[in-house]
């Protein structure tokens, strides 16, 4: 292979790649949509609050209206003298947008129906809500129920919401707290990063080779470089454009980010959704009635993540939601990440480029690609599939092999990554990698030599296979 017509094939497929508008266009117009993006959610959960609604209540146990307070959402009143037929047929008539009826209560199991009414479905922050507010007058009247003093203070006494914090433990022995969710979110940012770039360069390697191919540039480009030179030469040329998409999209978000942060405050945006007036039913979610739910906590902020009425109250030196998040951060090895993350991406996308190569060659349009992708996108998915699954078990034996197997272990690793993986592992899963790309390289330029000469006639997989077996 000459080197020197290779260099020539890499510089003329990169500077083609990067003087297009689009990639000038998707290099700096995705950092600022994630920007927008973000700042777009933030207002949507400020912004996205139900409408005020008057609720009409036919409570017949008694025991619920008097827990129902109204609030910036809803509006209660008492319509328990009006027929429940004249209000479902009239709601409009007596001011009110929806019914909420309350049974009388079961003698025997001390309970309650309770059903709504309305002419469009309701939220489900709103069902929540009335939900919670029948739990709790139940709950009130099963205590007094009981006869016994004080009962409804025991009740809560004994009531606990305790929070289990993770320590690491480092090689000297010095213990550090850690957030399970940093590794998570982390684990699954690399997977998916890495997935889209693999699918997203193959695929414009192939869709260059189908370009070339189509307008008979190839045959000039052939009598002067041999087809392996130039197989390769696009693939390499391809992949520095990834590299250098992917170094500005780094250097243009943290720009943003530090932008953003600047001006508006760090502190401001974790907080921004910090608790507010309304707490959905959360005994679902684990947390204890009477609770308050913060959303800024669960966002990294200061703050409980869960308020219970007990013996929730923490010390005071102990540390916060956003010090575990920066402790975790600082505990991770950002160095051995990048550089897996980059050994990963180069050979999966050489092992995968190569295939999509092959294909494009074999093909005249885009078309005619989709029946052979599948063997190719198939595995492609399930590592995506996997890399879902790893943070849940990252040490379980699917995700393992998951890790090693060559065509899906670039994602997978890098959603064990985080987690820490032994350098044994990850220098076998490499090693299999790069081997496995070797010999699929060697395969796709032999059905590159042949494919890209072939026109009008629509190639399968016998075709593949018998130029394979061409010497």
């Amino acid at each position: 292979m000459n080197l020197k017509k290779l260099n020539i094939i890499i510089g003329r497929e990169y500077l083609n790649k990067v003087r297009k508008k689009s990639f000038l266009l998707t290099t700096f117009g995705v950092p600022i949509l994630i920007a927008a993006m973000y700042v777009v959610m933030i207002l949507i959960m400020l912004k996205a609050k139900d409408e005020a609604k008057v609720v009409g209540v036919v409570d017949e146990s008694g025991i619920v209206l008097p827990t129902l307070e109204n609030n910036d959402v809803l509006e209660f009143r008492d319509v328990l003298e009006i027929p429940l037929d004249s209000l479902k047929n009239a709601m409009g008539n007596y001011g009110i947008d929806f019914v909420f009826t309350v049974s009388e209560i079961d003698p025997e199991t001390k309970n309650v129906r309770a059903a709504t009414y309305s002419e469009k479905p309701l939220g489900v922050e709103t069902v929540d809500m009335l939900k919670s507010r029948v739990d709790k007058a139940v709950e009130s009247y099963r205590i007094d129920s009981y006869g016994i003093d004080g009962l409804a203070q025991i009740m809560t006494d004994v009531r606990s919401n305790v929070s289990v914090k993770t320590y690491t433990i480092s090689s000297s022995g010095e213990e550090k707290i850690t957030e399970s969710s940093v590794y998570m979110i982390l684990s699954m940012l690399l997977s998916m990063g890495l997935y889209m770039f693999i699918a997203i360069f193959s695929g414009m390697v192939m869709t260059s080779v189908i370009e070339e191919k189509s307008s008979r540039v190839v045959e000039v480009l052939v009598s002067s470089v041999k087809a392996t030179e130039l197989l390769f030469g696009k693939i390499i040329g391809v992949a520095l454009v990834a590299l250098t998409q992917f170094l500005l999209w780094i250097v243009l978000s943290g720009v943003i980010i530090g932008g953003v942060g600047a001006v508006v405050g760090f502190d401001k945006i974790a907080g921004v959704a910090s608790a507010t007036e309304y707490h959905p039913d959360m005994s679902s979610m684990g947390v204890p009635e009477g609770a308050t739910l913060d959303m800024g906590s669960m966002l990294g902020a200061p703050g409980d993540a869960a308020t219970a009425p007990a013996d929730t109250a923490a010390s005071s030196d102990e540390p916060t939601g956003i010090q575990a998040v920066f402790s975790t951060l600082s505990e991770l090895n950002i160095a051995e990440i990048i550089v897996v993350f980059l050994l990963f991406f180069v050979f999966g996308y050489l092992l995968y480029a190569s295939l999509f190569a092959a294909i494009g060659s074999a093909v005249e349009n885009e078309a005619d690609t989709q029946q052979l992708q599948i063997p190719i996108t198939i595995p492609l998915l399930i590592g995506f599939f996997i890399a879902f699954y790893a943070f849940r078990a990252p040490d379980s034996a699917v995700v393992f092999w998951g890790s090693m197997i060559p065509f899906t272990s670039p994602i997978v690793m890098l959603a064990r990554v985080p987690f820490g993986v032994p350098l044994w592992e990850l220098l076998l899963s490499l090693g299999l990698l790069v081997g496995t790309f070797i010999a699929c390289a060697w395969l796709s330029a032999k059905i590159y030599k042949v494919g890209i000469l072939m026109y009008g006639k629509k190639s399968s997989f016998k075709d593949l296979w018998k130029w394979l077996k061409m010497k």
